[in-house]
């Protein structure tokens, strides 16, 4: 047998759509494994437990809703719509990140385009990778329950999956769209933050949306679903035109589906065929963007440095968090969750329940406490360069505190308008307040030193917080502060308490420079 015969042919003809596709579904997926720090035990586990969640939970309810039918009314479509746009802005925040990714950490466009493989094969095929991932993501995450249910009762409503299939089509053109308009706008080096903080703007618009009768005020309606419900119920309210299509082609309509379908593959090709050319040219020009600004610094001379280590170290702390996009777009969709917090807290002041000023109260210093000790793990143990620090002329103590100030400081300026305003309302729950989220986030960045993890800035994308040990003291610690706080609130001393045995953690986890140094090496 000849030796053509017996060379084992590929599945995939190399240079092929399929072959390129699977391709970036393969580094998709290598994307998921270093997220998850490599570990297949865990997905394993997560698998496991999705196939009996679907098991005795998904099928039992599936049986249950197998002769329910969902009628097509007003109140039913507006749920409808509802569902596709928090859907929808859930993956529009999603491909817009997976652009910037694209342009800027990738960094194989140019590898491709001077292969022999043609550019708008390979970018229709980028393109269509950021809308399957949006889409597995979303239906990964309701098919444990929905499935079954389509299954054993309503096939028909499977044609969820080809609504969601168009929604992520439409989400993926439209965040190309965003991402191309912030190139043209800002330029290559502003769009890298800007378009991670969009996104993770957008990402948290449908849970500020919800809090916003809290932010602006007005009567108290019941909730944002509960305003919706009386809306569709009212008789003036009327769809616009097309309003129940989402619905009907969920429910496998075949004109609304169709319509869907084919509006969203027009869309997907239009965008692809328009911003290709424009997304080679920003890709150029941002695997460059570096390249020139290095030259453009060596030109300038030789840097000028701050005075003294304290400074430096915080401007460069605050420099490296405005530049790492997708930390920044984690650290910005933290703070954002303290904005309803605040609000909710001043506009409880005055009601009759004497619980929601100070539950509000403590439920702010908790979260800030979190927020503040997220900020301390990146900036403490995010480090390229702890030996270099280790042998630096300045004691570590001193690095220290200029990190946890650089940690501190986007949520302190956050802050201060909230407690600046509950303080005018209530002096002392607004002074309590702001005593307890300034200890309880000391309190969690004094934690994060001692028990610091350092680590390459880039492995951080791929974590999800310090050490077990760390979180689980964070969030005693912090807890114990809440407590205070709640009770201080209501004007009583035994706040002291809960405050004393806070602190007494905290000198019983408390850890000096030598020993620091030493849990570092071990941990090496």
């Amino acid at each position: 047998m000849s030796e053509a015969l017996t060379r084992r042919r590929p599945i995939l003809p190399p240079g092929s759509t399929a072959w390129l596709f699977a391709h970036e579904m393969r580094v998709a997926w290598r994307g998921v494994l270093a997220r998850r720090g490599g570990n297949w035990r865990g997905l394993i586990i997560v698998s496991a437990v999705v196939i009996l969640f679907t098991t005795f939970v998904g099928v039992p309810l599936g049986l249950l809703l197998r002769h329910v039918d969902v009628p097509v009314t007003k109140a039913s479509a507006v749920i409808a719509d509802m569902v596709i746009a928090v859907i929808g802005s859930l993956m529009l925040s999603q491909t817009i990140a997976s652009a910037v990714e694209s342009l800027y950490q990738r960094g194989d466009l140019d590898l491709m385009f001077s292969s022999p493989l043609a550019p708008r094969k390979t970018l229709t095929v980028r393109f269509a990778t950021l809308a399957v991932n949006a889409f597995l993501a979303i239906c990964l995450f309701f098919s444990p329950l929905f499935l079954p249910v389509a299954i054993v009762g309503h096939p028909a409503w499977l044609s969820v999956y080809v609504v969601m299939a168009a929604l992520a089509l439409t989400t993926s053109s439209l965040g190309l769209l965003l991402a191309m308009a912030m190139f043209a706008l800002i330029g290559p080096r502003r769009t890298r933050a800007i378009a991670q903080v969009t996104a993770a703007l957008i990402g948290a618009g449908f849970f500020l949306g919800t809090q916003l009768s809290n932010i602006i005020g007005g009567r108290r309606t019941g909730g944002m679903w509960a305003e919706v419900m009386r809306t569709a119920n009212d008789p003036a309210f009327h769809l616009p035109p097309g309003g129940a299509w989402p619905l009907r082609a969920m429910m496998g309509e075949p004109l609304p589906l169709l319509g869907l379908a084919g509006g969203s593959i027009l869309l997907f090709a239009l965008a692809s065929s328009v911003l290709g050319a424009t997304f080679v040219a920003n890709a150029a020009a941002a695997s460059g963007a570096d390249t020139a600004r290095a030259r453009a610094a060596a030109k300038g001379g030789p840097a000028r440095f701050s005075q003294g280590a304290f400074t430096a170290t915080l401007r460069k702390e605050l420099r490296l968090l405005w530049r790492d996009a997708a930390l920044l777009s984690q650290v910005l969709l933290r703070m954002l969750y303290l904005l309803p917090l605040g609000f909710l807290v001043i506009r409880s002041i005055g009601a009759s329940d004497a619980v929601a000023v100070p539950g509000g109260a403590a439920a702010l210093t908790f979260m800030a406490g979190q927020v503040g000790g997220s900020l301390a793990w990146i900036t403490v143990s995010a480090e390229d360069a702890p030996d270099l620090l280790a042998c630096a002329p300045t004691r570590p103590a001193v690095f220290w505190r200029a990190k946890l100030v650089a940690a501190f400081l986007p949520m302190t300026i956050l802050l201060i308008p909230l407690l600046g305003a509950l303080t005018w309302f209530s002096p002392l729950t607004g002074l309590v307040s702001a005593a307890g989220c300034a200890a309880a986030a000391m309190a969690n960045g004094l934690i994060n030193i001692w028990y610091q993890t350092p680590a390459k800035r880039s492995d951080f994308r791929r974590r999800r917080g310090s050490s077990w040990f760390a979180t689980l003291a964070e969030t005693i610690v912090a807890g114990l502060i809440s407590v205070a706080v709640f009770i201080g609130a209501m004007g009583h001393y035994a706040a002291l308490g809960p405050a004393i045995a806070a602190g007494a953690i905290l000198v019983g986890l408390r850890r000096n420079e030598a020993q620091i140094a030493q849990a570092i090496r071990d941990a090496a």
